[in-house]
């Protein structure tokens, strides 16, 4: 499969945010997304920071299919398109402090947005824990409908899909 288009795209403007490819002075909060204990909870926990100090690149994420959430010149989380077993899944992780605005929301369906106009009519799968309620009422929000749910890493999954494309009728 190509790649949908060239990347990094244009960012993409929405109300509040910048969805934009990663820069130099993201490394900060690429290490502070993944140190945090709240970030972690759900995703296998969080890395150890003098690790991440270590590990994380320059110009951390720049990688297709990868955005970053910018606020006011800010990353406050990422949102990623990845191809995964002959599908796209997309993925998200924002700093604690940005939660319960709306800003996952937001970023997450200018990101399917931009999909949805690169690959028209490829649906998108999501995949998260039961048990991370915001996470399932984003997904219901975007518009996800559950295919399946399954036990892996220890707790109860669900998968949903997302298509552009809507049947006849609904």
């Amino acid at each position: 499969m190509t790649e949908p288009g060239p990347w990094p795209p244009a960012p993409i403007r929405t109300e509040r945010l910048v969805l934009r490819e990663s820069e130099a002075r993201d490394r900060a909060a690429f290490v502070e997304l993944f140190a945090s204990p709240e970030v972690g909870s759900y995703i296998g926990g969080a890395q150890p920071r003098d690790e991440l100090e270590r590990t994380v690149a320059a110009v951390p994420g720049r990688r297709f299919g990868l955005f970053v959430a910018d606020l006011d010149g800010a990353m406050i989380g990422m949102i990623t398109l990845d191809r995964r077993d002959a599908e796209t899944e997309l993925g998200y992780l924002f700093l604690p402090e940005a939660w319960g605005c709306g800003y996952a929301t937001e970023a997450c369906a200018a990101a399917l947005g931009w999909f949805a106009g690169a690959r028209p009519g490829e649906p998108v799968a999501l995949r998260t824990r039961t048990a991370n309620v915001p996470s399932m009422r984003l997904a219901a929000k975007l518009g996800f409908t559950e295919v399946e749910t399954y036990e892996a890493y220890g707790a109860r999954q669900w998968l949903g899909r997302w298509s552009p494309v809507r049947p006849a009728g609904r």
